[in-house]
């Protein structure tokens, strides 16, 4: 009898403990579930950082070549450039010396006939159709005479070679007589004139 019972202790202690360890086991799931869910977290983390860092050098990369063709570009039109500038220099004065063999010509004409005349009269008008000619060449090419009598002086176009006493008050800081003729090539002054001011 005694066994009995203790068999049927036994029994019901087995059935008491035997919630508890489901329990346990419940409890160790609910634990591994968070774990598990940080885990996928994390991986998802690393993956859009992966992919941020993959488009990130994909960017760098296509810079760094649009950057390269750039330089390249500009390397490739600055040498054009000073080639084109010293052509410039070398034959910018073409267009003028075109434009001034023809005077040369009337100019060596004029010597020739000179030598083979004495009509002093005949090759002074040779010579002023020439220098006509020349100076409408030049005024075509942008030069511009000045005529500084009668001007006020100005430094920005007159250079004083003289001081003289003006002849009356009205005259006073103006150019009385011109010395050589100073000319601007379209407006700017190439050579200022040469004058006498009165003070």
């Amino acid at each position: 009898m005694s066994t009995n019972n203790h068999n049927e202790e036994e029994i019901k202690q087995g059935q008491a403990e035997q919630p508890s360890g489901e329990q346990t086991e419940t409890t160790s799931e609910n634990k591994q579930e968070p774990n598990k869910k940080e885990d996928e977290q994390e991986l998802a983390g690393e993956a859009k950082l992966q992919k941020e860092l993959e488009t990130a050098t994909k960017t760098i990369e296509e810079q760094k070549d649009k950057y390269l063709r750039l330089s390249a570009e500009f390397d490739n039109y600055r040498k054009r450039t000073m080639k084109e500038k010293a052509e410039l220099i070398k034959n910018g004065g073409e267009k003028t010396i075109s434009a001034i063999l023809p005077i040369l010509d009337d100019m060596e004409r004029a010597l020739q006939n000179a030598a083979k005349t004495e009509d002093l009269d005949a090759i002074r008008q040779g010579i002023e159709l020439i220098s006509q000619k020349f100076h409408k060449v030049l005024e075509q090419e942008g030069l511009q005479k000045m005529e500084p009598i009668g001007e006020a002086f100005d430094t920005d176009y007159h250079e004083a070679v003289a001081l003289v006493p003006a002849p009356n008050e009205e005259q006073k800081g103006k150019v009385l007589d011109c010395v050589q003729t100073g000319y601007k090539l379209n407006d700017k002054v190439i050579r200022h004139a040469k004058v006498v001011v009165a003070q």
